[in-house]
């Protein structure tokens, strides 16, 4: 697929690009408080004698919530728009983080991982349908720049919880209901934007949903955007969920030096996937795809063999390419399903927290019984089913 440049290079409106930042900042602030839960496994698993497939089962209700709920909500909102149910999302977080600073039992762990897991479902689908409209047709660089904030909040998680949740206790993880008040206010602004573009519209016709290809070869394509979003989540998960006891474990590392890898890893996805998204403006969505999938297999087969020093190297090197897929994955998935955005970010969005929700389950599983040396040998084999790349069809530029 290669995008024309008349579509890629509108100026931007100053308040279209403030848009864009005000929803990648919240999708920052949103990701941080998600991020928060998998950062404190190794202090819940200590505070409530926790094995590994409970946590991969907090894992499972968290991403699943999100997974089950995105895809309804975008096709809901691709129908009937709620521009002001963002900050509703936003709640819904807040209040199952302070519900996790408060939890007495595993039961209540798993509450307030499914009201953080609803907070995503309702803040992705209208949040993406945001930026792409604030994109002035660069919808790859919009796409990086939303997704951004969300890799870096992501990053910034387990850095809060080495030098402010550790020291100061679980309770501490309630003082972060602030940022969730910041971004319900930032919220607002943009679904007041957002309200304003849609009466400014309302006299267009709307755009046209017919598809680019016949519906079985759509299908098909949409079939193996969801395999490779399906590896790529699975193989995040096992990062974001076991890496910390992997690096503990296999270097006798501590955990604040654990959670330093592990935010090295993710602030290294969140630079790729900034940069994937324009790349994809100028070369392709197809092109960026390719080159993540091709481009992470020998680092992730060599990651489970290595020292400190490269493991760390290579953490870095696997989160920048393999992130830098997902915003061409994204929007290849739009140009596949015109007019429906919502419903495209519901499954994408939503399906990467289930597919990473599901295999950090049975990761645990195998946790618990080969050891977490086995699973990082096991998922390294994971990208190479990314090679079913080379079915995706070639788009014509429009």
């Amino acid at each position: 697929m290669t995008l024309a440049a008349s579509a890629a290079a509108p100026r931007f409106q100053r308040v279209t690009l403030s848009v864009l930042v005000a929803v990648s900042v919240c999708h920052m602030l949103n990701d941080i408080m998600q991020s928060l839960l998998a950062s404190l496994y190794p202090l819940l698993k200590q505070n409530y004698d926790l094995d590994f497939v409970q946590i991969g089962l907090l894992t499972m209700t968290f991403q699943v919530t999100a997974s089950l709920l995105q895809p309804v909500v975008g096709i809901v909102t691709d129908r009937w728009p709620l521009p002001y149910s963002l900050p509703v999302g936003m709640l819904s977080t807040m209040c199952g983080l302070v519900l996790l600073s408060r939890a007495d039992s595993f039961a209540l762990l798993l509450v307030a991982a499914s009201l953080v897991g609803f907070g995503s479902a309702v803040f992705h689908p209208e949040s993406s349908r945001i930026a792409r409209l604030a994109s002035g047709g660069r919808h790859g660089f919009a796409q990086s720049l939303f997704q951004l904030g969300g890799n870096a909040g992501t990053a910034i998680g387990p850095l809060l919880a080495a030098f402010v949740v550790l020291p100061f206790g679980q309770s501490s993880i309630a003082w972060f209901a602030s940022i969730a008040m910041l971004g319900i206010v930032i919220l607002g602004w943009a679904g007041r934007w957002y309200s304003g573009q849609r009466r400014l519209q309302a006299d267009r016709a709307p755009p046209s949903r017919s598809l680019p290809l016949p519906r079985r070869d759509v299908l098909a394509a949409l079939g193996i955007l969801i395999l490779l979003t399906a590896t790529k989540n699975v193989y995040m998960a096992s990062i974001s969920s076991y890496f910390t006891f992997f690096v503990i474990e296999k270097f006798q590392l501590t955990v604040r030096e654990a959670q330093l890898m592990l935010f090295l890893f993710l602030g290294a996805a969140a630079v790729g996937t900034f940069a994937g998204g324009p790349i994809g403006d100028r070369f392709g969505a197809r092109f960026v795809i390719w080159f993540s999938i091709l481009g992470v297999i020998p680092f992730a087969l060599m990651l489970p063999y290595a020292d400190l020093f490269f493991t760390g190297v290579l953490s870095i090197v696997i989160g920048m390419i393999l992130a830098s897929a997902f915003p061409a994955i994204v929007v290849f998935a739009q140009e596949l399903l015109p007019g429906r955005v919502g419903l495209v970010a519901g499954i994408f969005f939503g399906f990467a927290f289930g597919a990473g929700g599901l295999g950090a389950a049975v990761l645990g599983s195998f946790a618990d019984t080969r050891g977490i040396e086995f699973v990082y040998g096991v998922v390294s084999y994971l990208p190479l089913l990314g090679l079913a790349t080379i079915l995706l069809p070639r788009l014509q530029p429009h």
